[in-house]
């Protein structure tokens, strides 16, 4: 009930027909409800619903398979998502702030910077920031794969005191909710209470990317970063604000954390990868150290300074994840050197990490 910055992420089906198409009444309703939530709270919405809300008008009956009609139907899409909750917010004098996100906005520093900063400037002035990822030019390469990973994501980035998940089922249940004999999951202390948990992966609906397995590892992100969740369906919205029971609440797991590497565990694609000699495994997993290019032994994929790449040991166990310094066709003439000798011969810039411990996240202890 203390929660002051809350953020809300609804899905496709929530908001839009199953044929396609906005549900004015539906975004009407989740918008009373929200600007009902109370004037010391402050919400940032990242909604679902922009590929779905392009369907109709582009004479699509499903959602479409392909990117490039998925990336068109999201640009349609978007315009109207974000036309519906400006005039609907605009009953309570409220204004809508459009944030589109891609990967690369959030793993690297200054665009991850940038990105808090004008989502924190937009509710210190009173909007509501909708947050959806930027369908129009993602690729399957640089995306975040489903919005409920991105309102975890973002709950971390604006420092959030609660992440609401909003669905069209009303909880976590331990198999599928319309088999009799189910049981409805109230509270999620830590991955015991979800041993033998069935969770599905697709929605009815037809017109979202999400599921319940989406939502749960959502909460699996957001707990471990010190963030509570509440997963329950749209029409209990208002109980979850107002701090009441409704549907599965998750219990932090984990201690919150101000950097962006969570975005850059869950949220990067790595572009290449690095094989790092066993010296260097247990310099960067256990001592936290820089990767230096003294301690790789093989370099794999096309990638420029600044992409995202896997850090495996010698059997192809990825250990870590960072931001690497040098474009991928640099690196063979550097492994296995020191940097002292790198520059000697190729100068002062070679002197440096690979991948700098800032920029870093070990995935295996």
């Amino acid at each position: 009930m203390g929660a002051r910055r809350i953020v809300v992420k609804v899905g496709s089906s929530s908001l839009t027909t199953a044929g396609g198409g906005l549900d004015a009444d539906r975004v009407d309703a989740l918008v009373d409800t929200l600007a009902k939530a109370g004037g010391e709270k402050e919400i940032v919405l990242v909604s679902s619903g922009a590929i779905a809300a392009g369907l109709a008008p582009l004479g699509l009956e499903r959602r479409p398979r392909d990117l490039a009609r998925q990336q068109a139907a999201a640009s349609v899409g978007q315009g109207l998502l974000v036309a519906r909750y400006t005039a609907s917010f605009a009953r309570y004098g409220r204004r809508v702030g459009q944030v589109l996100l891609t990967t690369d906005d959030t793993s690297r520093r200054a665009h991850y910077r940038n990105a808090y900063r004008t989502l924190d400037q937009l509710l210190a002035m009173g909007a509501v920031p909708v947050v959806n990822e930027n369908d129009t030019v993602a690729t399957d390469e640089i995306r975040f794969g489903d919005n409920d990973r991105l309102a975890a994501l973002v709950a971390h980035l604006v420092r959030a005191d609660l992440l609401i998940l909003l669905s069209d089922v009303d909880a976590l249940y331990d198999g599928d909710p319309s088999i009799p004999g189910t049981t409805r999951i109230a509270e999620v202390t830590g991955e015991k209470d979800l041993d033998g948990v069935s969770v599905g992966s697709a929605g009815k609906a037809g017109v979202g990317t999400g599921g319940m397995v989406t939502k749960v590892e959502a909460a699996r992100i957001a707990a471990a970063a010190g963030i509570p969740v509440v997963l329950t369906s749209a029409s209990r919205a208002a109980d979850a604000l107002g701090g009441r029971p409704a549907g599965t609440f998750f219990h932090r797991t984990g201690r919150r954390s101000a950097d962006r590497l969570l975005w850059l565990a869950h949220a990067s694609t790595p572009r290449g990868s690095l094989t790092l000699d066993d010296g260097a495994v247990r310099a960067v997993v256990e001592g936290r150290a820089s990767l230096l290019p003294a301690g790789i032994a093989s370099v794999e994929g096309e990638f420029t300074a600044g992409d995202p790449v896997e850090l495996r040991d010698a059997s192809g166990r990825a250990v870590a994840r960072g931001l690497v310094n040098f474009d991928a066709r640099e690196i063979p003439r550097l492994l296995g050197r020191s940097t002292r000798d790198l520059a000697r011969d190729l100068g002062p810039a070679y002197e440096r990490e690979v991948v700098h411990r800032d920029d870093l996240v070990v995935l295996r202890p």
